[in-house]
């Protein structure tokens, strides 16, 4: 029953070119983006009055929004809004799944 399988030692996972490729230009997004954070921030010095400091962490599809500022609202609105499609193409992908599968 079992006579065609090879076990073999090596734990390692064979990605292919593709999604390790496209693993890299993710985390190379991410470091640029936050280099480019903070050029901002040190050019920027703080010498503007009316800035805005905020945050919003999605944990899964639920956003925790930190915020201080004339337009912070605004961060809560972006966030239901992300949170709003997120559930939306969660329900669509899943109503489709279930389709295909019968």
């Amino acid at each position: 029953m079992f006579e065609n399988q090879e076990l073999t030692d090596d734990s390692s996972v064979n990605v292919s070119g593709r999604v390790s490729g496209l693993l890299m230009l993710g985390f190379m997004l991410i470091f640029v983006g936050i280099i480019v954070l903070i050029v901002v921030a040190l050019l920027n010095g703080g010498s503007d009055s009316s800035s805005v400091n905020g945050v919003v962490i999605f944990i899964g599809p639920f956003p925790i929004v930190f915020g201080a500022g004339f337009n912070s609202n605004w961060l809560m609105i972006i966030g239901i809004i992300i949170t709003i499609t997120l559930f939306s193409l969660f329900a669509i992908s899943s109503w489709r799944a279930r389709k295909v599968m019968g």
